[in-house]
């Protein structure tokens, strides 16, 4: 069976209880030119925050670097009291952001959970291609009451939703303390894009979840925070996406 629980996560003393990002005068620039900032930003620990902001290489390089994904040209972060982007790197998980998770439309799910059970594993234990059972231990818990993928299935063919939550099930493995999920806004059905909101608030119980969303929120969502950033996140350089990583 595969080891889902979390680890014994090591946070450093001087981390302010209950935050989770503390942010001041953060900016990027790309190899031409401006992508966001300055910005300040406090966001508490636990629940679902969500980015309102447009879609946009702006957004995307601010997701990723509050994962420790992308470094700043100027200002201070901190994740959970850690500073380092290496550090912040180590303690989080990020989904759902083609820049970093795309997958081939040649890829089953059985190649994609078969790959992270590899890359979990000690590099001499020999770990044989996944069964329905290790696609279960793995996917259960993020995907809920939602259909679980058919093990030989092309990624590219499922459900818009199912390709979601498989990629959020792959890179969340180690349940660090911070997961970070894009994309949300890209699920062109109201009906589905409400249903993988309601699986992150529950990976929310015990994570911290951040992701983005340019739509507005309906009522009673168990989101726990919005942080409103339109206008303060415009489209940014594109440029920063490949050359500037």
């Amino acid at each position: 069976m595969v080891e889902t629980s979390s680890e014994s996560w090591q946070l450093p003393a001087e981390a302010a209880v209950g935050t989770l990002v503390s942010a001041r005068g953060i900016e990027l620039h790309g190899p031409w030119g401006h992508v966001f900032g300055p910005l300040d930003m406090d966001i508490d620990a636990g629940g679902v925050t969500v980015l309102a902001a447009q879609a946009g290489a702006a957004r995307t390089a601010l997701l990723m670097t509050l994962c420790g994904r992308m470094r700043l040209s100027a200002g201070t972060l901190a994740v959970l009291g850690y500073d380092d982007p290496t550090r912040i790197l180590a303690i989080s998980a990020i989904a759902c952001l083609n820049e970093l998770d795309d997958v081939r439309p040649s890829v089953t799910v059985r190649d994609m959970v078969t790959e992270q059970l590899r890359w979990d594993s000690p590099w001499y234990k020999f770990v044989p291609r996944a069964s329905e059972v290790e696609v279960s231990n793995m996917c259960a818990e993020t995907f809920g009451d939602i259909e679980l993928p058919p093990l030989n299935a092309f990624v590219d063919d499922l459900p818009e939703i199912q390709q979601l939550l498989l990629r959020i099930a792959v890179a969340n493995t180690k349940r660090p303390p911070l997961l970070v999920v894009g994309r949300i806004d890209k699920i062109a059905d109201d009906l589905e894009r409400a249903a993988l909101l309601q699986r992150l608030v529950a990976l929310g119980e015990h994570q911290s979840v951040i992701t983005a969303d340019v739509n507005a929120l309906p009522p009673d969502t168990g989101v726990h925070t919005v942080v409103n950033m339109h206008g303060m996140l415009g489209a940014g350089d594109i440029g920063v996406m490949t050359e500037g990583r």
